[in-house]
């Protein structure tokens, strides 16, 4: 295309117009094409690491850095594309000799102005490997429970139970402390409080509790446990833990027991919920009257 154009013997204005064209357009054809290549390494990596299977630990690990180093190699691309278009004018040409001799001066502004982004870069570049979180860890963070559901250049998306969006700078993770509850396993262990009073009998509780968990399929049948965890001067503190697969369904299924263990101690020892005792003694004056 390039020998072709000047063989129409069109006016030299028009034939460098033209040059310029076409070459601009094989620049960002080329440019596209590289970035679609990417996108479709990336599906074919996501067909064949499933992270919608139950146990998608490994699976979450590689598509967190997959995802990462898709968005750098884009970025790279895009850079590379834009730096070969705008070299193709030759007022950007006649002043690279300028710009390299005070690329020093100019490398050390930019350092100090972009010290943040590329702060947040590195961090991206180290959780991706690192992976102190995932795509869809389950975290505690900010006082708010949820989902890592982005990880971007610069940026984390969490999304909050309530389908809100918190959004934190990738350095947040680096920098700061938080609670990942899927770490090392979705498999994740709940809790259910309940305050009774002490005329409550436990063993009942308990085959209740292990009734309640042997008929529903959100447990995963690895932990069950109740217990006295703590005693007041009214009451006493019973602890119900219990397992399941990741953690919405530990969610549902701690509120399913709280429920039912609530209904059951309603219907079974109504007297053994929490009340306040007022104990009155009679003095010997007072009966002698």
């Amino acid at each position: 295309m390039h020998n072709l154009i000047p063989s129409f013997e069109l006016h030299k204005n028009l034939t460098e117009w033209l040059l310029l064209i076409t070459e601009s357009l094989i620049i960002a054809s080329f440019t596209i094409v590289a970035v679609r290549l990417v996108y479709f390494l990336q599906d074919v990596l996501n067909q064949k690491f499933n992270v919608n299977q139950s146990d998608n630990l490994k699976q979450r690990q590689v598509i967190t850095q997959v995802i990462f180093v898709r968005k750098i190699i884009i970025f790279l691309i895009v850079m590379i594309g834009l730096s070969l278009f705008l070299l193709q004018f030759d007022g950007v040409r006649k002043y690279g000799a300028t710009f390299l001799t005070s690329a020093g001066v100019a490398g050390i502004i930019i350092g100090l102005a972009a010290q943040k982004t590329i702060g947040n870069l590195l961090a991206g570049i180290q959780i991706a490997f690192t992976q102190p979180i995932k795509i869809g860890d389950a975290v505690f963070v900010e006082k708010e429970w949820g989902w890592i559901e982005e990880i971007n250049l610069t940026y984390v998306v969490v999304r909050i139970w309530d389908q809100r969006r918190l959004v934190l700078p990738i350095t947040y993770f680096t920098e700061q402390t938080f609670q990942n509850w899927t770490r090392n396993s979705t498999d994740i262990i709940g809790s259910v409080f309940l305050y009774t009073d002490y005329t409550v009998p436990i063993d009942e509780l308990r085959r209740e509790f292990e009734s309640i968990l042997a008929v529903t399929d959100l447990w995963n049948k690895n932990v069950q446990v109740l217990q006295i965890t703590d005693c007041t001067e009214k009451t006493m503190q019973i602890r119900m833990l219990m397992s399941a697969k990741d953690s919405p369904t530990a969610w549902d299924l701690r509120c399913l027991v709280r429920e039912k263990m609530l209904v059951f101690i309603q219907k079974k020892y109504p007297d053994a919920l929490p009340k306040t005792r007022l104990v009155l003694h009679q003095s010997a004056d007072d009966s002698n009257d």
